[in-house]
Formats: structure tokens, sequence, C-alpha cells
């Protein structure tokens, strides 16, 4: 067992895992990893490219020559995606990419690529790494685990704050069509589906709010 846990979280599209990850991370003196923005990086990259994103010889190609790092900046705890030398964090949430990354993210070359960076942050424990396969497929022994669901109607108004707050502008439906995609691509991919790990706990987040899921997860954890 690691000096410092693994703490993995789980969930669909806009149950609040970013958000409760990153504050979980900063309370606990943890690193924060949203593997989602990793897929998110890929998907930028091969847009921005001009390959087919349904080619996984192209992806397997592209996937490879990617070199990822985690950038803290500990005045306001924000952690930055680096890809190849490149901040790539204010890119990730363009609709380009959020349309494609369901199918980038589906490629097995891409998953067996990612989970291998994502087990790297972790080797030496210390992470709060969210996701939808953190706790089945990369972080199986994660000292904890927890799953968050949230009602549609409370996911498509979180995400939309989110997506306000980073200065992208998607209308109520776009954002329904997204959300209810990335659940089905989510659920019905071969590698790495989301499912919440047997050993989860399972944490409602509709009517909790950030506090009251962080509380939750600390009782959990014994109180850090």
């Amino acid at each position: 067992m690691s000096l410092k846990p693994n703490i993995a979280i789980d969930g669909p599209a806009g149950s609040g895992k970013s958000t409760v990850a990153r504050e979980l991370a900063h309370k606990l003196g943890l690193l924060y990893v949203d593997t989602g923005a990793m897929y998110r990086a890929v998907t930028y990259f091969a847009l921005r490219s001009g390959i087919d994103v349904g080619d996984e010889g192209e992806l397997d190609t592209l996937v490879k020559d990617i070199r990822f790092s985690l950038v803290r900046f500990t005045k306001n705890n924000i952690v930055a995606l680096w890809c190849n030398g490149e901040n790539v964090s204010p890119h990730l949430r363009e609709k380009e990419v959020s349309r494609y990354v369901a199918k980038v993210a589906a490629a097995t070359i891409v998953r067996e690529c990612l989970v291998r960076y994502q087990r790297l942050f972790a080797r030496t424990g210390g992470v709060v790494m969210e996701g939808r396969d953190i706790g089945t497929v990369v972080l199986p022994d994660a000292e904890q685990k927890f799953f968050l669901t949230a009602s549609l109607d409370v996911r498509l108004e979180r995400r939309g704050k989110e997506l306000q707050a980073a200065g992208k502008s998607w209308t109520k439906e776009e954002l329904c069509r997204e959300l209810t995609y990335r659940d089905e691509m989510d659920l019905k991919r071969e590698i790495g589906p989301l499912r919440k790990a047997p050993d989860a706990v399972v944490i409602d987040c509709t009517n909790l709010t950030v506090k009251q899921v962080i509380e939750k997860m600390l009782e959990s954890h014994g109180g850090g």
C-alpha cells in the first residue's frame, strides 16, 4: 500500500466528478487527475491534424506521439494538462472536441495508451483520479472508490455552468444531445465501459452540494 492513497471517482458525464475530485484532492493534498481531459486532448490533436477520428490506424500513430504531463499551480490549485509542451486545457471544451471525443475514447489503441499514462501518474500513490473506468480498469487496487450519479436535468445544468465559466456557449438541446450520446457510448463500448466497481461507494449528487458530497467522501475516507 502506498504512503498516500489513490482515490478513484467514476460516474457519467456531468455528474460533478471534476469539481468534486478537484476539491477533494485539494483538501487531502493529493494530485488531481482528470482522465477525460486526456481523451479530449487526443481528440483536439486529431481534429487539428485533420485525421479521421474513426481510423484506428491514424489514431494509433497520433496518440503514440503525444507526451502528457500535469502542471499544478499551487496558488489556485489548478492542474493544467500539457501535451508535447503545449497547455491544451483551454481547448478541451470546444464543440468539435465534445462532438467527437466519445468516438476517440472508444478506440482500443487510445484507451490502452492513455491507461498506461494514467497508471504512471498514480504509480507512487497520492492521486484523486476521475473518469469512467478508474475503479474498474485503471486503478482497480485504489484504496478508495466512489461512483457519483445525478439526474439528467441536474447534469445538464452543471455542465452548462461549467461551459459558461469556460466561456463556451451551448444550447440546452446541444448539451442534452451531447450527454445522452456520451452516456450511450460510455455504457456500450467494449473497452473500459462505464460501470460501478463492486467495492465503490455510490453517492447520488442530485440534491447535494459539492461540500456535502466531499463530506460524505471524507466520512468514508476516515476524515482525511
